[in-house]
């Protein structure tokens, strides 16, 4: 039987070095999981093409939420992309959408040809496109290497269905590559199901801060993860008004 390739999505160098250890074929490094995934620091990207050695696809995606961005936001992107190219990974995994549900094909040609030789994955914005078909057309067109996605459902197991459809109609022309609660228990019936030749998946365990004094009253984070389609936007209103306060205050002031 031809090898399945696995490609582990982790967050940091500590998951790198584990996925490596437990026999990944490739691996995401991303930042910001509980949220999706965010583009990781060029400090971690660089420790881990150091120490680990298969290959490294990085994430690319400014924040959380939907995949409809303003031209800074892709002038941010695109800049990661060429720092990701030049630091010597082998891929990235990215994805730009329009408002009406279609690929950003401006956004995304940008990014095929910032990218250069390296391998490029259109990731789960595909689940969010409207139309699957004239989406994977799309991207063949563009010359992208993989799509990962669920099915556009939940979960891989939910989308097998879909999944099959888009690699026969693929034609081997872009890699099918299912992702979204693939398990050791249903892996192999999904490739048995789909005919697809790569699986992304997490390996997460939970482990407890080897911190000895732990004050649990602060929260570091939000206490809820905005949702898809929730954005978390800075009011300019809101800072102004801070100041105003400050300076209506007369602070320290005689």
């Amino acid at each position: 039987m031809e090898t399945v390739r696995c490609e582990v999505c982790v967050e940091g160098v500590p998951g790198a070095l584990a996925a490596a250890e437990g026999g990944a074929h490739r691996i995401e490094l991303c930042a910001g999981l509980v949220e999706g995934g965010t583009t990781p620091s060029l400090g971690a990207l660089g420790v881990v093409l150091e120490r680990v050695r298969i290959d490294t696809t990085v994430l690319v995606r400014p924040r959380g939420g939907d995949f409809l961005y303003t031209p800074e936001e892709m002038e941010v992107m695109i800049r990661d992309v060429r720092s990701i190219r030049d630091a010597g990974a082998f891929g990235i995994a990215i994805g730009a959408l329009a408002r009406d549900g279609g690929v950003d094909e401006e956004a995304m040609a940008a990014v095929m040809e910032a990218a250069g030789p390296m391998s490029v994955t259109f990731h789960r914005a595909f689940d969010m496109a409207r139309d699957p078909w004239r989406t994977l057309d799309t991207l063949v067109e563009l010359g992208v290497d993989r799509i990962l996605t669920s099915g556009l459902e939940k979960s891989v197991p939910e989308g097998t269905d879909l999944i099959r459809g888009l690699v026969s109609a693929a034609g081997g022309r872009i890699s099918i590559m299912p992702g979204g609660g693939i398990r050791r228990e249903n892996v192999a019936g999904i490739v048995r199901e789909t005919g697809v030749r790569e699986v992304h998946f997490t390996a997460f365990t939970r482990g407890e801060s080897p911190m000895l004094h732990q004050n649990s009253r602060p929260r570091m984070g939000a206490a809820e993860v905005p949702g898809e389609f929730d954005r978390l936007l800075t009011d300019p209103l809101e800072v102004r008004a801070v100041l105003q306060a400050l300076d209506s205050a007369s602070l320290g002031g005689h």
